[in-house]
């Protein structure tokens, strides 16, 4: 028979620590604690595969009541008490327990075994009617909530009713007595059946409360959210209860081996005295200092010492820890690797490599994605109650890129950049490239559509500007300048402030407060770049961007958009719009000649910010519709500004229009219809290289054709582009490059043609996904969450446009890098999608054998160790 039940306790466990999959974290944690000889109560664990069963069929599988009666007899057995025994019951606890942590997200009950016979045996046995009947009613409480789904908000309101502002602990034996009497009919009441007497069935509803949980809305939730796939359920752990609750010689706690704040190594911890494990995390009590309890029990506290260093040596890791004093004896009821902060995560990582516990390359592994994120971005100072966020929340979208920012509200761009030094919200349906100057300007960002993927959110990334997207909610009317939440109005000017990392809008203005790099990143980060072989570039349009990249470790650019440089000032947007509505080539051509100014002095910027580390300029890219006004208004302005009849411009806008622009004209195609647009900026790029390089300052241009399909069609465009190159060089010698994006399908498949012409590969991987796969990364929103789940059915288990399709559009990445350098030998490779940033994605970028990624300048530390434990993580296989 399939064993299911796993029992532990008595100096005895049946299971490993290794075995989280089967045992859940829990399980897995008492199991190991047992072997180290820690004091760990008797209990047993039901496996995570009998989750998993019950859910597919809605009862126990074949031949767990068995097992778990027999591990009720052992339990019995080896406590030397018997559930429901009228004088001396055995109590036990029923928890939930998944491989992953998953905090607060299923159930627990405790004291379960106590009935109206039993509560009054152990009120006898422990001469404390008190304790006996203050046990009873929390086990209602939480069979009642949990397996019978009445709302613990009733038996709040009984309880509270009768504190009247006491204390748990100050409440007689006769008023919890009778308080016993109304949750009973309280029970009785909702559920149309009395309290059951019986340990058995309360045992079997407990243990299918908990099964249940697993699929709860909330934990659902949480699952996808932290994506977490792929586990069978959780398991279930029955443990005999120890009391913390019996008197000032008892207490419960919950500790860090370490500080999950600063990393310091010190114990940090909470302890309640006469309390009982729930009443901690429910904060309904202030809890002591751990320092406290090595006055009031010292002999406790240096067990407590002796287990965290223990534990610490055992798992050579942080532990999460929660103990129970049962009348001067210590217990041990869970550990688990903690949760910390992101500075903490680091200062731990390096103190362990000094300690000798770990090696560098374990440290390299621990670090994940979210704790460099957070390191950079101001947050809503943690010093704010959560009950004054929640008060004036108003609405919930999804959190982009994490942070905070607070400001007036405006919705338009141009009313942002009008802001003068106010600190602004820029709220939009959604935004376009014409958006830019007023999202440079903003402190944040809020759209009511879109993903983390929309033009919004990746600008927004690009600029480490807190943003929050697909606020489905937000119903904005631009012609009043408001919004509507529900019953609530926002007006223009109206401050709110936004928590990127939530996804959270709140009205008003919260402090914020910037996070301090803590010195052990820069130690852990050297330790990444000893190690990875993948070189990490940044994206970036300006000089500014340009620097910060640098500071954060890029090793050149790997994507310049030149068509940002359009928008900064109001002079370069009405360059752009008169060479779009030019009539003829000598017209554009003297429409572009007042942009090249800009260009070029932007470019040299950039070449001084990156002294010798390589730039990939990416000429033009978006239709030309997305640079002219589509509204009556902004038309006739620009038709007034140029000197031109409002009736060619409206005519011209309506000839740029395209049913698919994502598929239209643009990209490489406007340079082949509009070859003095690539004449313009060749001539800015190479002009800029020679002034620097006068200046002592070495420069590395790669001019990036966007879009291409064809080797023929690149041909054309590589042949202009050295022609115009060495028309400006005049015999200066400069070292530039001519390469293009494989962003299309086809380019890909035809990689070793197109290799003849290109001397680099810059996969545009945001466009492959979407072109390989017929998604449009703005409109999937609506449709991707179905899709999209942690839930082994759903078809993707992660959003193809944050994290590579390795299956799909990988499978075309890697036929390019085996065709294209079959072509040329030894050719340069990078990505410069938004995946480029994202670390599984890097990893994968590691083993088809590209030279580098590239991505926003706040994800290159991101990208940085993703390299880096790609190496670790091949090494070890």
């Amino acid at each position: 028979m399939t064993r299911l039940v796993y029992g532990f306790g008595g100096g005895r466990a049946e299971g490993r620590g290794g075995q989280k999959d089967l045992l859940g974290g829990k399980g897995a944690g008492l199991a190991e604690m047992t072997r180290l000889g820690l004091p760990v109560p008797a209990g047993f664990t039901i496996v995570t595969d009998c989750c998993e069963l019950y859910a597919a069929g809605g009862k126990w599988p074949p031949g767990l009541e068995k097992q778990v009666r027999a591990a009720v007899a052992r339990l019995e057995r080896t406590c030397r008490k018997r559930l429901g025994d009228p004088k001396d019951p055995l109590l036990v606890s029923v928890r939930s327990g998944a491989a992953r942590s998953m905090p607060g997200m299923m159930e627990t009950i405790l004291n379960l075994g106590l009935n109206d016979r039993s509560v009054e045996g152990l009120a006898a046995l422990t001469k404390n009617p008190r304790f006996a009947f203050d046990a009873y009613r929390r086990f209602i409480t939480m069979f009642g909530a949990t397996a019978k789904g009445i709302p613990r908000e009733e038996f709040d309101a009984e309880l509270k009713a009768l504190k009247r502002g006491r204390a748990d602990a100050e409440l007689a034996a006769d008023e919890l007595r009778a308080l016993v009497q109304r949750f009973l009919a309280l029970y009785r009441g909702r559920v149309g059946a009395a309290f059951p007497q019986d340990p058995w069935i309360q045992l079997v509803d407990s243990v299918n409360a908990v099964f249940g949980s697993w699929m709860a809305e909330k934990a659902v939730t949480y699952r996808r959210v932290e994506k977490i796939a792929g586990l069978r359920g959780t398991a279930v752990n029955i443990v005999q209860m120890v009391y913390g609750n019996m008197g000032d010689d008892s207490g419960t706690g919950v500790a860090f081996t370490r500080d999950p704040n600063t990393g310091e190594n010190s114990f940090y911890g909470d302890y309640l005295v006469n309390a009982q494990g729930e009443d901690v995390v429910a904060g309904i009590r202030t809890p002591l200092k751990l320092a406290a309890l090595e006055k009031q029990q010292p002999r406790i506290y240096r067990q407590l010492c002796d287990v965290k260093r223990r534990l610490e040596r055992h798992y050579r890791e942080m532990q999460d820890i929660e103990f129970t004093v049962e009348r001067g004896t210590l217990y041990m009821l869970q550990c688990r690797t903690g949760k910390r902060s992101p500075a903490a995560t680091f200062r731990i990582a390096q103190d362990l490599v000094k300690e000798k516990l770990i090696s560098k390359e374990d440290a390299l592994q621990r670090i994940g994605p979210a704790d460099i994120e957070r390191l950079f971005y101001p947050v809503i100072d943690p010093k704010i109650s959560r009950s004054d966020l929640v008060s004036r929340k108003i609405a919930e979208g999804i959190n982009a890129v994490p942070g905070a920012a607070t400001g007036a509200v405006v919705f338009s761009a141009k009313e942002a950049e009008a802001a003068e030094g106010r600190k602004v919200i820029l709220v939009r349906r959604e935004t376009s490239p014409e958006d830019v100057g007023g999202m440079h300007a903003a402190q944040g960002i809020l759209t009511a559509t879109g993903g983390k993927t929309s033009h919004a959110a990746v600008v927004a990334r690009g600029w480490a500007k807190c943003c929050i997207v697909g606020c489905a909610v937000l119903d904005i009317d631009y012609e009043k300048r408001l919004m509507k939440v529900g019953d609530t109005t926002v007006r223009q000017g109206d401050v709110v402030t936004l928590d990127g990392g939530t996804g959270e809008v709140f009205t008003g203005e919260f402090p914020l407060v910037q996070p301090q790099l803590p010195e052990a990143f820069r130690t852990v980060m050297g330790w990444a770049d000893a190690v990875r072989r993948l070189k990490v570039r940044a994206n970036a349009d300006t000089p500014y961007d340009a620097r910060k990249a640098v500071e954060l470790g890029a090793e050149g650019i790997g994507l310049c958009r030149t068509e940002h440089m359009f928008f900064d000032t109001e002079e370069r947007r009405l360059a752009i719009q008169e060479m779009i509505l030019a009539d003829t080539v000598p017209a554009r051509v003297a429409a572009l000649a007042k942009l090249e100014p800009f260009q070029r002095a932007d470019f040299e910027g950039i070449f001084e910010a990156m002294d010798g580390k390589p730039v990939t300029i990416r000429l033009i890219d978006p239709p030309l519709h997305e640079f002219v006004p589509h509204d009556r208004e902004g038309q006739e302005k620009l038709a007034h500004t140029l000197g031109i009849p409002a009736e060619k411009v409206e005519r011209r806008v309506a000839q740029l229009h395209e049913a698919n622009p994502m598929l239209g004209h643009r990209g490489c195609r406007l340079c082949i219809t509009y070859p003095e647009i690539l004449d313009m900026q060749v001539r800015a790029i190479i002009q800029a290289a020679i002034n620097v390089k006068k200046r002592g300052i070495r420069v590395f241009p790669e001019i990036m054709h966007p879009l291409v399909m064809d080797a023929k069609e690149l041909r054309i465009l590589e042949r202009r582009t050295r022609k115009v190159a060495d028309e400006v060089l005049k015999g200066a010698k400069i070292a530039y490059t001519v390469g293009t994006m494989i962003e299309v399908p086809r380019a890909a498949i035809t990689a070793d043609r197109i290799a003849e012409v290109a001397e680099f590969f810059s996969f545009g991987t945001n466009d492959l996904t979407q072109m390989s796969m017929g998604l449009s990364r703005d409109d999937a929103g609506r449709f991707l969450p179905d899709y999209v789940s942690a839930d082994r059915a759903a078809v993707f288990a992660e959003d193809p446009f944050q994290a590579i399709d390795e299956e799909g559009v990988g499978a075309l990445v890697r036929w390019t890098v085996e065709r294209g350098r079959a072509t040329r030998k030894g050719m340069k490779m990078g990505v410069c999608g938004e995946h480029g940033g994202e670390a599984r994605s890097v990893k994968f970028f590691h083993r088809v054998g590209l030279d580098y990624v590239s991505c926003s300048p706040y994800r290159v530390p991101i990208a940085r160790l993703a390299a880096a434990q790609a190496v670790v993580e091949e090494k070890r296989k």
